[in-house]
This record gives structure tokens, sequence and C-alpha cells, in this order.
């Protein structure tokens, strides 16, 4: 028997059990730890760590660590990632079960996001200190210049814009400037620094970056500035930013790399400790994007191995992509920002 062969019977021999089942169903919406997949299936850790340990060995499942936390969604190259995706949409969604799974992860959800809105509540008045922590901003504003180009930028968007420093940044070379975010607060904060800065032609409004209030294939320069981190579901976001972008428009995505620092999870709410190049890889292709450039900016030598490298990601919508920017628009799924 060929190894084809093999992998999908063994895909198929994981599946074949009721909570793998449901595992998938509530993984098809997003990536889970442990803690939360036994909340979501009312089981204990041995029992879900168990089943979540054989779907990854058949290839329905990506595990990955970041720090303390394992973190589980469905693959997304493999065969078994074919498999889990056409058992998934066979399940009854109306089925009893399964909606009672899908309520308590939106529990989850909806609590992560009290909690994230809480924290920027609180912290919106001090954003600018708290960011410079452990990295030069002003490294990475020079990097993000080098990277836009000399080009103007045209209608800019700049997504989770705090409070509007990236958007200042890029506001003077473009024709229309515009910055969202969810947090009522942080845009106080942003107007005020946009008034001082007499960017007349820059404005901020509130919006949800897994569903942004402006027509598929209007923006051309997009920005996505120290955010990922905070989100249930960073590649949902990207393929949201990159439905808004024209054929031939660029994404610049700034975000931590990989580390180490777990009090940033429960003292700075982020949800995630920072992206692996692999994984930006595999979010822009799902978003139909083109990777042209990478770059990565270490830490201050003074802050040793404490401190945080930044990575910065150029991608493009290539230029011929119309039909696929409609398929986008048809495919997005509605969320909250965390």
């Amino acid at each position: 028997m060929e190894k084809p062969m093999d992998e999908l019977l063994a895909g198929m021999r994981a599946i074949a059990e009721t909570t793998r089942l449901r595992l998938l169903f509530v993984l098809s919406h997003g990536e889970f730890n442990v803690s939360e997949l036994t909340q979501i299936l009312g089981q204990s850790q041995p029992r879900v760590s168990r089943h979540l340990k054989l779907m990854a060995e058949a290839g329905l499942l990506s595990r990955y660590k970041e720090g303390s936390w394992v973190l589980f969604r469905l693959s997304e190259q493999t065969r078994g990632a074919a498999l889990a995706r056409a058992v998934v949409d066979l399940l009854p969604g109306a089925d009893s079960i399964l909606v009672s799974d899908i309520a308590r992860m939106e529990e989850i959800r909806r609590q992560r996001a009290e909690n994230a809105a809480a924290y920027f509540r609180t912290n919106a008045p001090n954003w600018e200190r708290l960011r410079s922590l452990h990295i030069s901003e002003t490294a990475v504003e020079a990097a993000m210049v080098e990277m836009a180009g000399d080009d103007d930028l045209g209608n800019f968007l700049d997504l989770g814009t705090g409070t509007g420093r990236i958007l200042s940044l890029f506001a003077r070379r473009a024709a229309q400037a515009t910055g969202i975010d969810q947090s009522r607060e942080m845009l106080i904060v942003a107007r005020a620094n946009l008034e001082a800065a007499g960017l007349r032609q820059a404005q901020v409004r509130q919006g949800d970056i897994y569903a942004l209030p402006f027509p598929s294939a209007t923006a051309d320069f997009v920005t996505i500035h120290q955010v990922l981190h905070y989100l249930d579901d960073p590649a949902r976001a990207l393929t949201e930013a990159a439905r808004i972008l024209k054929p031939g428009g660029r994404l610049l995505i700034v975000d931590f790399a990989p580390h180490e620092l777990e009090h940033l999870r429960e003292q700075h709410a982020h949800r995630r400790l920072g992206v692996a190049s692999d994984i930006m890889a595999s979010w822009l292709k799902r978003a139909d994007l083109r990777l042209i450039e990478e770059k990565t900016l270490p830490p201050p030598r003074s802050n040793g191995s404490s401190g945080l490298t930044v990575s910065l990601w150029l991608a493009q919508r290539p230029a011929t992509d119309i039909a696929r920017i409609g398929r986008i628009a048809g495919n997005r799924v509605e969320g909250n920002l965390t």
C-alpha cells in the first residue's frame, strides 16, 4: 500500500471517536490551548490531551509550544488537513452537543476580549511607555519607513492604530490615512495626538479588525503594528486585511519574534508569545498574499537575553488577484478584536 493511503487511513482512524470529532469542530473555529479545550468539552485534561496527541500524530492538527502553553489548530498543508476540513464540513452544526461546545467557546473568546479591553482602558495614557519597555520604537519605525519605500502610499490604513503613532508616521505620504481600533480610550489618545501633529488628512475610527468597515480592494497600503500578539485569531485578521487591499497593494506587519517572557500574558494581555517566521508564512499564504521582504531587529545589548526581538514582514497582493478578492470577501467570518 502506498504511503498516501497509509496517511489517509491513519487520519480516518484518528478521527473515529466522538470527542475527537468535537475537538475538530471547535478547532475549525480557531486555535486554543489545552486548558481552554478542557473547559469547552467539559472533560479532563489528560483525556483531552490524549485525543489531541493522537490527532496531531495523524496530521490532522498542528501543535506548537509558546512558553508554558501548547496551542492546537487544524493542520493546513498535509493530507490530514484536507481530511479534517472535509469531516468538519460534514458535521451537523445544529447538533445539540456541538452547539453547546460553540457556546462555551464563544464565552472563552468573550472573556479574552473583556480582559484585553480592560487592559487597554487602563494603559491607554501610558501606552508609548509600555511599548518601549523592551525595544527601541525609533529603530522599528526607521525599518518600517525603509521597507515602505519612497512612493506615495495612496489610501493608507493602520489597523489596531492604538495611540495613532504609526498612522502619524505615514500619514503625510498618503492621500487618505485612516486608523482603526476597537478601544475608545485608545482612539481618544490617537485623536489628540493627530491634532497636536497637525495631521488633518488623518482620521481614526472605531472598528473590528476581523470585520473592517471598508469595501474590498480599496487600500493601497496597510500596516499592522504590534497587534497580532493580542489577537485570538491572527490569521483571520490577516485575511481580512488582504480583502481590503487593492491588487498590487502592500501589507506591512510588525510583531515580536518568539520569546519566553510569560509575564507578558498576565501583565500585558499578550495572547501569544511572538510570531515565528514559518507561522507568518503560512498565514500569508492562506490570505493569498506574497511575502516580498522580511527583517528582524534584535533587542538592545543593554537588555541582553531579556529583550524582545522585533520582526517585520512586507507582503503584497498579486496584481492580477481580483477574482480571489471576491472569494475572500465571500468567505469572511465576523469576530471581535481581542
